[in-house]
């Protein structure tokens, strides 16, 4: 038996199956560590982990009851993603147990997805790519004469986090003006990244591109809603590569279908994966993906490593980088570690 036990529910997150833990593995060398399986169910888990040191949370949603359950000696509750919805991080607060995540791992990644969906949705790439492959070459150009020129049209985004900057960063040299929204930024962020900063309602009736960037906060959910689309242009776009659940689909669903805005590009749903019934997948104005912005050959081996360093600097007695409670912090038995800033985390 190892000196330190990592519980994790059995199953691959993200739904990439196989590779087992090696990058995880890679940063614990020289730690008596080990990542051991135990059930995906509720009750399961908490019987499981109750010797656990750490927990790598994955496969499962950590409810309050799941976090309750978990022992006194639990020191941390690890995350391999961006998003910490599928964990109650208050309840993980209430007890005292830091939740970390990978902030900075897929950013490249979403905000690449973020402007395709952008470009594809303006310059009708499926709409295009469909006519020809049904023999309607002349139809091509017509439609195309009925869209803007994409310099000079204005980009929108609500919330103004990692992937919103680098997706603004990508923006500037196509000639789009970027503003944006979000109420937890100081102003002068934006100004420094080249953004002008407004408030939702500008963000919504001056955009020609309005792209969600929100998290899958309590105070978040089900942001976006009827009375917003009627506020965008009849021509606007409406990207979202955050999280599904921050827009209120239905009317979402109506504001395409009866013209309040020209085109939708999602890479992410209310619900995932969706049903059969649900209408956006008819819809000629919508540009889908299946929740794969982040996805790429540097995704899982850099996530996991991620996680590994995580998982060794709780297991060696320090703070984790990437803390999303770290109030936490100050209170436990890990200490301050990082002599400088590093821009990032608790330690910055």
């Amino acid at each position: 038996m190892a000196k330190f036990k990592i519980a994790t529910p059995t199953g691959a997150s993200f739904t990439t199956a196989g590779g087992g833990y090696n990058y995880e593995m890679e940063p614990l060398e020289g730690i008596d560590a080990e990542i051991v399986e135990g059930p995906a169910d509720e009750d399961g888990f908490i019987k499981f982990a109750q010797d656990a040191d750490v927990v790598y949370a994955k496969g499962m949603r950590f409810t309050k009851k799941v976090v309750e359950g978990l022992p006194a000696k639990c020191r941390a509750i690890v995350l391999g993603s961006v998003g910490v919805d599928s964990v109650d991080v208050k309840a993980a607060t209430e007890r005292g147990l830091p939740v970390t995540n990978c902030p900075d791992t897929f950013i490249e990644e979403v905000a690449d997805h973020a402007l395709m969906l952008l470009l594809s949705a303006h310059r009708r790439t499926i709409e295009q790519d469909r006519m020809v492959r049904e023999n309607r070459w002349r139809e091509g150009r017509p439609a195309l004469l009925q869209i803007p020129r994409l310099m000079g049209l204005t980009l929108g985004l609500i919330a103004f986090g990692h992937v919103a900057r680098a997706v603004a960063k990508r923006a500037k040299p196509f000639g789009l003006r970027v503003i944006a929204y979000d109420p937890f930024i100081e102003e002068l962020v934006m100004v420094e990244h080249g953004v002008l900063p407004v408030t939702l309602e500008e963000v919504l009736s001056q955009s020609d591109f309005v792209s969600m960037h929100a998290p899958a906060t309590p105070e978040a959910e089900g942001m976006l809603m009827e009375k917003h689309f009627r506020l965008m242009k009849k021509t606007a776009i409406f990207i979202n590569t955050g999280r599904g659940p921050t827009v209120q689909e239905a009317g979402l669903i109506k504001a395409l279908s009866e013209g309040w805005i020209a085109h939708a590009g999602l890479d992410v749903l209310e619900i995932e994966p969706p049903g059969n019934n649900n209408p956006l997948l008819g819809m000629p104005n919508v540009t889908l993906s299946a929740h794969t912005a982040s996805a790429s050959s540097r995704f899982d081996p850099a996530r996991k490593r991620h996680v590994g360093r995580e998982l060794g600097l709780i297991l060696n007695g320090k703070w984790p980088m990437s803390c999303v409670n770290p109030a936490v912090l100050l209170k436990s038995n890990l200490r301050r570690w990082q002599p400088v800033s590093m821009e990032r985390g608790p330690n910055s």
